[in-house]
C-alpha cells in the first residue's frame, strides 16, 4: 500500500502540475508571501491521487477494512480547499463547512471525546462537554496544519512525521485500517515533498486542498486516540492519550493559538494573513526553507521523544500533559518572544535600527549555514527531480 500510494503520487504529479499551468492555478507573490515568482498550488490533488489507490487497495488487502467515510471527509476538504487557492473562499465559509464535516464524520463513526482517561482526575464526560470539545479540537487542528504551509517542506514534512507517530501507535494497539490509512499517506506525501522541497522546473505548492485534507487526517487519527477500543489497558499502562497526540501536533498547535490570539488582541480577524508564524521567524534569522523546516520538525520531534521518555520513566497522565503543554508553549510563545526581542534590541546602527543583540545574530549565522541547496548534493538530487518523461512541464 505505501509503495503503491508513492507511485501513483509520482505519476500523477506532472500532470497535475501541467494542469496547474495551463489554467494559471498559482500561488502569486505578494508582500506578505516569501517565494517570489508564481507557483502552482494544486499539489495536495497528487497527493490525494496516492491515497486514494492506496486506500482501494487496503478494502482488499485488510480484513474489515472500511474507511470510507474517512475518505470522503478528506476528499471534500480537498474539492472547498481547491475551491479556496482558485476563487478565495470568504472564512466563515470554510469553518462552516469543517463545522459540518467534523460533526458529520462524528455522528457516523462514534469518534470523538468522550473519556480523558484520568486526565485531572476526569473519566467520562457528557455528549454536552464532549461533542463540542471534539468539534472545537477538530476544526482547530485543521486550520493549525492549513497555516503552517508557509514554506517549502513544512507542511508535508509534518505529515509524515505525524503519520509516523500515530501510525506507530495503531500498529501497538492492532489498528489494523488507521496504521495503514497513515502508512498510505506517509508514502503518498514523499513524492510531493521532493519535489516542493528540491524541485525548480517541477516545484509546486500543496495548496488549501492538502493542507486542509491533511488537516482532516489530524483530525481523524487525534480523534482515533482518544477514542480507542484498547484505550483502557493503554491507560492502565499509564499512557496518557492526550498527551501523546498532543505532541504529535504540538508545535503547529500551539503556533497557531499564538498567532491568532495575538492577531485578535491587535483587532484583526484571527485568519487575517500576515508573518507572525514561527517559520518567518527563522526565515528572518536568514534561515532556508529546508533549514527552517527540519529544525522545527526537530522540535517537535524531540518534544515527542520526550513524552516518551516520560511515559516509560512511570511519569503520570497529568505530567506527560503538562510537561507537553509547557514545551509547545516555551517553543511558540516564549522562544519566538524571546527572539524577537533580540531582533529588536543590540546597537544602533547607521540607519538607526536597532542591530539585533549576540544571541539573535548568533542565530542568524546559524541560518546562514542552513543554506545548502548550493551544494553537489542539493543540486544531484533536484537534477533528479526535475528531469525525466514524468517530470517536464
Amino acid at each position: 500500500m505505501f509503495v503503491l500510494s508513492l507511485t501513483v503520487t509520482t505519476v500523477a504529479f506532472p500532470y497535475v502540475l501541467r494542469y496547474a499551468l495551463r489554467h494559471n492555478i498559482v500561488d502569486n507573490p505578494d508582500a506578505r508571501k516569501i517565494h517570489r515568482s508564481p507557483v502552482p498550488v494544486m499539489g495536495g490533488v497528487a497527493v490525494y491521487a496516492g491515497m486514494l489507490a492506496g486506500c482501494l487497495a487496503m478494502t482488499f488487502l485488510v480484513k474489515g477494512a472500511s474507511i470510507r467515510w474517512s475518505v470522503m471527509a478528506m476528499t471534500t476538504m480537498l474539492i472547498v480547499g481547491v475551491w479556496d487557492d482558485i476563487k478565495n473562499l470568504p472564512a466563515v465559509f470554510r469553518l462552516v463547512v469543517q463545522f459540518g464535516l467534523v460533526g458529520a464524520y462524528m455522528g457516523l463513526t462514534g469518534h470523538y471525546i468522550h473519556n480523558f482517561y484520568g486526565l485531572l482526575g476526569i473519566h467520562e464526560v457528557s455528549l454536552w462537554v464532549g461533542i463540542p470539545l471534539s468539534l472545537v479540537a477538530g476544526v482547530g487542528i485543521i486550520n493549525a496544519i492549513n497555516m503552517i504551509d508557509g514554506i517549502d517542506g513544512y507542511s508535508s514534512g509534518f505529515g509524515i512525521m505525524a503519520c509516523i507517530g500515530f501510525g506507530t501507535l495503531f500498529i501497538v494497539v492492532g489498528q489494523t485500517v488507521w496504521s495503514s490509512l497513515a502508512v498510505i499517506m506517509a508514502g503518498a506525501l514523499i513524492p510531493f515533498f521532493m519535489h516542493n522541497v528540491f524541485g525548480k522546473e517541477t516545484k509546486m505548492f500543496i495548496g488549501d486542498g492538502g493542507t486542509m485534507m491533511l488537516g482532516f487526517l489530524m483530525t481523524i487519527f487525534a480523534l482515533g486516540t482518544l477514542s480507542l477500543h484498547s484505550a483502557p489497558q493503554l491507560e492502565a499502562q499509564g499512557v496518557g492519550l492526550a498527551a501523546l497526540a498532543l505532541s504529535v501536533l504540538c508545535i503547529p498547535v500551539f503556533d497557531t493559538l499564538r498567532v491568532m490570539i495575538g492577531r485578535m488582541l491587535r483587532g484583526y480577524s484571527p485568519f487575517r494573513p500576515d508573518k507572525s508564524h514561527l517559520h518567518h521567524l527563522f526565515i528572518d534569522m536568514g534561515f532556508s526553507h529546508f533549514g527552517t523546516a527540519i529544525s522545527i520538525l526537530a522540535m517537535n520531534s524531540i518534544i515527542m521523544i520526550v513524552w516518551f521518555v516520560l511515559w516509560k520513566c512511570g511519569a503520570s497522565i497529568n505530567t506527560q500533559t503538562i510537561v507537553v503543554m509547557l514545551m509547545g508553549f516555551s517553543v511558540t510563545f516564549g522562544f519566538y518572544k524571546l527572539m524577537r526581542w533580540h531582533q529588536h534590541s543590540g546597537p544602533i546602527g547607521e540607519d538607526g535600527r536597532p542591530q539585533g543583540t549576540k544571541l539573535w545574530k548568533s542565530f542568524c549565522e546559524i541560518g546562514r549555514q542552513s543554506h545548502i541547496e548550493k551544494g553537489k548534493v542539493w543540486h544531484t538530487i533536484q537534477k533528479i527531480v526535475d528531469t525525466g518523461r514524468f517530470t517536464k512541464r
